[in-house]
């Protein structure tokens, strides 16, 4: 959706790519916005306050940002390959199994007596409870409760992003099957529709499911499939080929970096895009390649360049920095830029 028609929804561009990076608050703002036109950073709390969108621990055990009716599907294939990952490391942590079972508690009952909470009004329960919340072990109880299906990220709440009770906010999950080789089915054709060509390694590697699982997702829907350079794309609702965007401003951990066993087409030689310890780096994207890095001080965007530009292309980037200081409604100037020329 960097290319094309623009979404004018963020249920849209998150139903398009199916689930997005959530673990920076402004990144998966900045991938709605990159994939829509005419939205703002309110909009996305908007859908988060009124149900449309979500934010949970989903594929690979991390925070994604989908829709509410993609939550539980996708809630059924991911969590329960992240669950005991969670709890190995709170034992590590010290919490022992029965302080796990007792803080999941009292998150859900607190959320479902008196939410939306914070991370913090959480804390302060869980602290009452005795329930240890040093370091690392807050998040990994809020984690648990998560992939059990209890609680999900819903609206932000005096600038913070709150929890809430699934049973509360979502409702009963409805008396639907839940056939492990149709929710496999049905992750693999959303996964194409939003990242094809690609191949079984990239949905297992973007999803966090098995090789074994991401094969029998793509052999499952064959006949819907068509080969083409790269992977497979869907049959139905082929969408013709667009050109990559001229200039596009990505947020840090932007699904073009995640979405694809390999980042390669898009970094090139730019790895430091990516850091040692993992962060992915707010980045220029040009004609589909990423050519530097950006950042958002007080005074505005600042463009850090890895290779020269036409004028053409610095002037769509100014433009669609201009669009970032726009839509996160940020007092800024224009953007100055650094590095090659």
């Amino acid at each position: 959706m960097l290319s094309g028609a623009a979404a004018h929804t963020p249920e849209a561009v998150v139903g398009r790519l199916l689930a997005v990076q959530a673990q920076d608050g402004r990144g998966f703002r900045l991938a709605v916005r990159s994939r829509s036109r005419g939205l703002t950073a309110a909009d996305v709390d908007s859908a988060l306050g009124d149900a449309r969108l979500v934010v949970t621990w989903l594929n690979r055990g991390t925070l994604h940002l989908v829709r509410t009716e993609d939550y539980r599907w996708l809630h059924r294939l991911t969590a329960h390959r992240v669950l005991p990952r969670v709890q190995s490391r709170l034992r590590g942590l010290g919490v022992g199994m029965h302080d796990e079972e007792r803080g999941v508690s009292v998150v859900v009952d607190a959320l479902t007596a008196d939410g939306p909470l914070s991370r913090e009004q959480l804390r302060d329960r869980l602290d009452s409870a005795g329930v240890p919340t040093t370091g690392q072990a807050l998040v990994h109880v809020l984690a648990a409760a998560s992939l059990r299906g209890l609680v999900v990220r819903g609206p932000v709440v005096d600038g913070r992003h709150a929890f809430v009770s699934v049973a509360t906010w979502l409702g009963s999950e409805p008396e639907v099957g839940d056939d492990h080789d149709d929710d496999l089915h049905r992750l693999a054709l959303r996964y194409l529709d939003g990242h094809g060509p690609a191949t079984p390694a990239d949905l297992a590697a973007w999803a966090g499911v098995t090789l074994g699982d991401a094969r029998r997702a793509f052999d499952g829907i064959a006949d819907d499939l068509r080969e083409t350079e790269g992977g497979v794309v869907p049959v139905a609702g082929q969408r013709r080929p667009v050109a990559p965007p001229r200039a596009r401003l990505l947020g840090p951990f932007d699904p073009v970096l995640h979405g694809w066993a390999s980042k390669t087409p898009f970094v090139g030689p730019h790895k430091s895009v990516v850091t040692t310890n993992g962060i992915f780096r707010a980045s220029c994207l040009v004609h589909g390649r990423i050519i530097g890095t950006w950042s958002l001080p007080a005074a505005g965007p600042v463009l850090k360049l890895f290779e020269a530009v036409d004028d053409a292309d610095r002037e769509a980037l100014a433009a669609d920095a201009g669009d970032v200081v726009r839509f996160l409604g940020h007092a800024g100037g224009p953007a100055t830029f650094t590095g090659a020329r």
